[in-house]
């Protein structure tokens, strides 16, 4: 499993799970800070989030609000901006609306 850029100050490192309850399997996944411009690496390395159900445990990310761009089976990027993901918010579910409504904003 990929992990983060770990930040100093581990006591605000979190795991957030990721759970895909779309319609498409999600081969990429990229964070970054709401405040950067720059993505990290692919979280999920040869990791697939299966559709339907599928999750991914994301490790050791400190907790703030980021930008995820995801990719899925077709190619089709989706950047959806300001999610918080943190401890407290320990499950991120992507649902068919969230890929279809930020997909046609990132085209």
């Amino acid at each position: 499993m990929g992990s983060a850029t770990v930040v100093l100050g581990g006591s605000y490192d979190s795991e957030v799970n990721i759970v895909n309850r779309s319609d498409w399997s999600i081969y990429e996944l990229y964070v970054s800070s709401a405040d950067s411009e720059e993505w990290g690496d692919d979280q999920l390395g040869s990791e697939v989030i299966e559709s339907g159900g599928g999750s991914f445990l994301l490790h050791s990310i400190p907790c703030d609000d980021y930008d995820v761009r995801l990719v899925d089976e077709d190619g089709d990027e989706c950047v959806v901006e300001g999610v918080p993901l943190c401890a407290d918010n320990d499950d991120w579910v992507i649902g068919n609306d969230d890929l279809l409504s930020c997909q046609v904003l990132t085209e």
